[in-house]
């Protein structure tokens, strides 16, 4: 068997968090002859004990793309500074065989007062790398930032695109065995988002090992094999990457939990015609997609737009209730909407949904939800292949229920 690129074992980072203790900042003297009075006065503020991971362990084998989801607070981003040897764990053991290229966050691994064109030199140097090799790879990384003009400025000038652009270029253009990617590539712009996950593609395709911590989950589903989904600190699932996105969205909003915004709420299920819960859509079945919403104020006419991305990130399809639905008589705190659809055929792999609620026929959205549930698809008793994305016979209608 190949020896892990990452191998991970009982991993645990320990914070201890101070609760009502006054900050120090910059203080006069005589502010802080009187604190020193005070002092033996002053109540004692507490702490809590808060583990960021625990008990965390897994394998990456060389050549693996592994997504690494979960809520804010999940742990990912912790995890992945050990990794890049930029904090140290509390207890548990990690081993990396391979040079790491880290892109974490703005900031990381630059100095602000050399140049772009030092600091690219510098990022090689780190990786253990020649002038000579560092050298024959600078024009490309620094076409690929598209920062040509601002290559000798001081980096500390730069927008935090720009900062992004050459920082990603940096890690992934000087060919480390082990790349690491954070969040951070939400700062650039769509048409660089997607050269970036062009490169990811073609880094995994050397067989170099890649980590990927996102909460775009149509990015990762189209980069990603394999993903590990994070949840208070521990691995929740690690496995096919389709069923950990389905895991982590399905987690925020089950049958029985609903999602709140300026004081609109909805709960939300995925049923199939005999009323059973669908954890998988099939061909040539249908999907009720039934949304029971809540405001704490009357809605006129309410309205619900639902819209499907693919796994590869495109938009499908979209349902607007008010279009193909009787608006309800009265102003409602409460509507539950039914959205019927067939499979017939939609080729591909995921589905991930976005919901509004609003005022029908007024487009501005009195609530808004991204990627709040995935749902897999399953073509495989399909005559034929279409082509991702192809939506064949595609039928559906909704139905509104006042429950005031």
């Amino acid at each position: 068997m190949a020896t892990p690129a990452i191998k991970v074992e009982g991993l645990g980072k320990h914070y201890r968090l101070a609760h009502g203790r006054p900050r120090d900042g910059y203080r006069t003297l005589r502010e802080s002859l009187v604190g020193m009075a005070k002092a033996p006065f002053r109540k004692k503020g507490t702490t809590e004990e808060f583990w960021a991971l625990d008990g965390v362990g897994f394998e990456v084998q060389p050549g693996e793309v592994v997504g690494i989801i979960g809520r804010n607070g999940a742990g990912k981003s912790t995890l992945l500074k050990i990794l890049s040897r930029i904090t140290k764990p509390t207890r548990g053991h990690i081993e990396i065989n391979g040079r790491v290229g880290s892109l974490l966050e703005v900031g990381t691994g630059f100095h602000p007062e050399l140049t772009g064109r030092e600091n690219v030199y510098l990022n090689g140097s780190i990786l253990g790398m020649s002038r000579r090799e560092i050298a024959a790879k600078f024009d490309e990384i620094v076409t690929f930032a598209e920062v040509e003009k601002f290559l000798d400025t001081p980096v500390k000038r730069y927008s935090s695109g720009m900062y992004v652009r050459l920082a990603f270029a940096v890690a992934a253009h000087l060919e480390p065995e082990i790349l690491i990617v954070d969040e951070v590539l939400a700062v650039g712009d769509a048409g660089f988002q997607k050269k970036c996950l062009g490169k990811l593609s073609e880094v995994a395709r050397s067989g170099r090992t890649v980590l990927v911590v996102s909460h775009n989950l149509p990015q990762v589903l189209k980069t990603c094999d394999r993903g590990i989904y994070l949840c208070a600190g521990r691995v929740e699932y690690d496995g096919g990457v389709e069923e950990a996105a389905s895991r982590y969205t399905n987690a925020h909003l089950g049958a029985n939990s609903a999602l709140t915004d300026r004081g609109v709420s909805v709960g939300l299920r995925f049923l199939g015609d005999d009323g059973a819960d669908l954890d998988t859509w099939r061909y040539g079945t249908a999907l009720n997609v039934e949304i029971d919403m809540t405001s704490t104020r009357p809605i006129a006419r309410p309205a619900v737009d639902l819209a499907f991305y693919s796994d590869a990130g495109v938009r499908v399809f979209a349902v607007q209730s008010d279009r193909v639905s009787e608006p309800l008589a009265g102003p409602a705190r409460r509507v539950k909407f039914t959205v019927r659809i067939m499979n017939d055929v939609l080729n591909c792999a995921m589905l991930t949904l976005d919901l509004g609620v609003r005022e029908a026929s007024i487009p501005k959205y009195l609530a808004w939800w991204q990627q709040i549930r995935t749902l897999p698809i399953n073509n495989a008793d399909a005559p034929g292949y279409f082509g991702a994305g192809t939506i064949l016979g595609l039928a559906y209608d909704v139905k509104t229920q006042n429950c005031d």
